[in-house]
Parts: C-alpha cells; structure tokens; sequence
C-alpha cells in the first residue's frame, strides 16, 4: 500500500499519518513524501500513491484552499474515506547560535504564518515573513543557510534536524487543531457497526443567484434533522458570482436513511451534486 503525504519528514501531515487509524492499521505501507497538498491530491488521482493524507481545514484560519480546489476541480475519481484531527503546536526554529534579536527572515506554511500572527507581529516586527510548502520544509531551508532565519515548524522537525527552539507554543490561540482527511479512489468501507459516520457533499447550480436557493438546498437537510457540521464556498471558475458549496453532514449518505434522503432532496435543487465521500468519524 502506497501512501502520500505532504513532505519531507517532519511535518505536521507527516504527524498525523503516523497517528491515525488508517495507517497503523496497514501492514508494511510504502510511505511517499509529496511536495505540495496539490502534489497529495493530484498523486492520488493519477494513482501514484493508493491512499494520502492531507489537512482540509484549521481552527484558525479555516479552509484549505489549495485543498479544496484540487478536490473540486482537479480530482473527480477521489473519494474522501476518513478523518483525523491533531493539536498542532508551532513553535519558531533557527540554526543553534541564532538569537530571537537576529532574526531577519520567518519561513513556514502560509497556515502556520497566519496562526502565528500576533507572536510575530509582536516579537519580530521587523522580520520578513516567506511562505514555504510546507513546515518541514521552511526547517530544512532554515538549517541550510548561513543567513540569520527562522521557521514555524513542529517539535518533531526541530529535533530532527538538530535546530535551536527559539520559542515554543508560538500559535495564538491555546487550542489549535488542524482536520486531515484520508483520500483514495476506492470509497470507504461500509460500516461494521453502529458508528458513527459523516459525510461530505458539494453542490452547485444556476440558481444560485435566485433569492432563498442556497436556504432550499440547506432546508433539505434541516427538515429531516441531518445536522450540518461545515459549510464552505468556493468559485466555480465559470464567470464572476458562482460558486461551489461544500457541506459536511452528520450521517452517511451511502446507506438508508435521513442522509440519504436529504441528499435525494437536494439533487432537485442542483445542476451537479457529488458525493466526495461517506466515512466513519
């Protein structure tokens, strides 16, 4: 078994993988480090790797677009068979010798630089702030110049590559979580058991721009008390003003059921209604 994620070692993605269910539960998986959560998805569609894992959305800074988008409109095989969420906890890093004072330069994720905000304004003022692909990957640029820079990354990437903390628990909020989800082409399993299940939906169509279509497409979930647990919209790249709506909806819409119903319900609203995928929680 073939499994992506977002690269190198020692991100947070990698952290997650290693932690969650759908990996401890394989036998001898092939473990691949993918450049970019676009890399992850798009490996997974083009059957480069048979499962990946990749974050969907954060307690700070919300959606993942780059994520979301090559769901939508790069990845149409691709189904979304599980979940996992993790604490994350940044912390800023620099070669050994470099003090706070000296630092010029904060590499890291874009997620990461957001979630760290308030510290670096407050702490690195005068820092520039340079986006990486990833936190693992901010570290490894950090530790190989000799300029006086520093990175967001995680615990793990510091301790690998042998780099000073500078400070810890730089996030600013004390609780901060990050949702992965499992990718493959193959939908998820069917559940042994009474447990519970989520699923996730995207809908869009022409009457999105009539008053009250978003709140009838929504009303089938309500009337049948199918809670929805996220909402997001993104462009449908077709001309200015449409978009794509995603939901997350307790229930799995791949068995009998309210889910499955208000699902029926709402393909009469629609011009395109894709399953991305029903999963246990």
């Amino acid at each position: 078994m073939r499994v992506g994620y977002l690269g190198p070692a020692g991100t947070f993605s990698e952290q997650a993988m290693r932690e969650s269910p759908q990996l401890t539960g394989l036998t001898d998986p092939q473990i691949i480090p993918l450049a970019t959560v676009h890399d992850v998805v798009s490996a997974v569609q083009d059957g480069v790797v048979d499962r990946a894992i990749a974050p969907i959305e954060n307690s700070v800074e919300g959606g993942v677009n780059e994520v979301i988008d090559a769901l939508v409109h790069d990845a149409p095989d691709v189904s979304v068979i599980g979940e996992y969420v993790l604490e994350v906890n940044p912390c800023l890093i620099a070669r050994e010798g470099t003090a706070l004072s000296e630092v010029t330069t904060v590499i890291s994720h874009p997620q990461s630089l957001a979630q760290c905000a308030s510290f670096l304004r407050r702490e690195l003022p005068g820092a520039k702030l340079q986006p990486s692909n990833s936190t693992a990957a901010a570290a490894a640029e950090v530790l190989s110049s000799e300029q006086p820079l520093a990175a967001l990354a995680s615990p793990a990437a510091a301790a690998q590559g042998g780099a000073a903390v500078l400070a810890d628990s730089v996030a600013d909020h004390d609780l901060l979580a990050t949702r992965f989800i499992w990718l493959s082409r193959q939908p998820a399993e069917a559940p042994t058991s009474q447990q519970g299940g989520k699923s996730s939906i995207l809908f869009s169509g022409s009457g999105d721009g009539a008053p009250g279509w978003l709140l009838d497409c929504l009303s089938e979930f309500a009337s049948r008390s199918v809670n929805l647990t996220r909402i997001e919209s993104r462009p449908a790249r077709l001309e200015l003003g449409q978009y794509i709506f995603l939901i997350d909806i307790d229930g799995r819409v791949d068995e009998p059921g309210p889910a499955a119903e208000a699902l029926a319900g709402l393909a009469a609203h629609c011009q395109r209604v894709r399953v991305l995928g029903s999963y246990p929680i």
